[in-house]
């Protein structure tokens, strides 16, 4: 038995789908991140006040839903920016205070002429169906609108697959940091950066694929 889901991409993410992009965002990352923004209710609330949604590529389903996101960074902001007031309108002043060290650890500035991905999610019923492979296609047409000739990201040691992924779309190992000993902060041993640079047939925005582009796939049941 096939079922077929259509799947649109779209910038900026939906401001409806705010809130639901910020609990899939929490669901990818919360062994990263949860140490921090914990508990669950709060970390929801305080994602959501600071998602900024032009810096984010939705991917929709047949209802209007985001199964997928792919979050970028820029000079302009982030996916996830926020900080001092932030934290402590969520979290108290005590709150705020020991959660802010740890987490301005994770912080990467976006080098000149780069758009730095933010974190790319896909939901667990959507996997399979190509979404990954469209999200990365459209962060690559939105460098180039931007005029940003590489786009940068880091993946994790213990994310084979997504590497593999990202080496599929033209992405290349550029080197490996090894975090040890804040390994136990971060939640992983070493991170590979890794780099996309558009060529002259790629960098020219109208020859890039559309933000807004459907992909039908059928997936069967076994």
């Amino acid at each position: 038995m096939g079922t077929d889901a259509a799947i649109t991409v779209c910038a900026p993410i939906p401001e409806s789908e705010r809130r639901a992009a910020a609990a899939l965002f929490w669901e990818a990352f919360r062994n990263k991140i949860g140490p921090y923004l914990a508990p669950q209710e709060r970390a929801l609330a305080f994602l959501t006040r600071v998602l900024d949604p032009t810096h984010g590529i939705a991917a929709l389903d047949r209802k209007g839903r985001i199964v997928g996101l792919a979050g970028f960074k820029t000079p302009n902001g982030a996916l996830i920016g926020g900080g001092w007031q932030d934290l402590r309108v969520i979290y108290g002043v005590l709150g705020a205070a020991w959660r802010a060290l740890p987490l301005s650890l994770f912080e990467r500035k976006a080098g000149t002429g780069q758009l730095l991905m933010d974190g790319i999610v896909v939901a667990a019923e959507a996997r399979g169906q190509g979404v990954g492979t469209a999200l990365l296609d459209a962060i690559k047409a939105h460098a180039a609108t931007l005029g940003l000739s590489r786009v940068r990201l880091d993946v994790i040691d213990a994310n084979p697959r997504a590497r593999a992924l990202y080496e599929r779309q033209g992405f290349h190992a550029r080197g490996t940091t090894d975090v040890w000993p804040l390994h136990r902060v971060f939640g992983f041993r070493s991170s590979t950066e890794m780099i996309f640079e558009h060529t002259e047939s790629t960098r020219h925005p109208q020859e890039m694929p559309s933000l807004r582009h459907s992909t039908s796939t059928e997936r069967k049941d076994k």
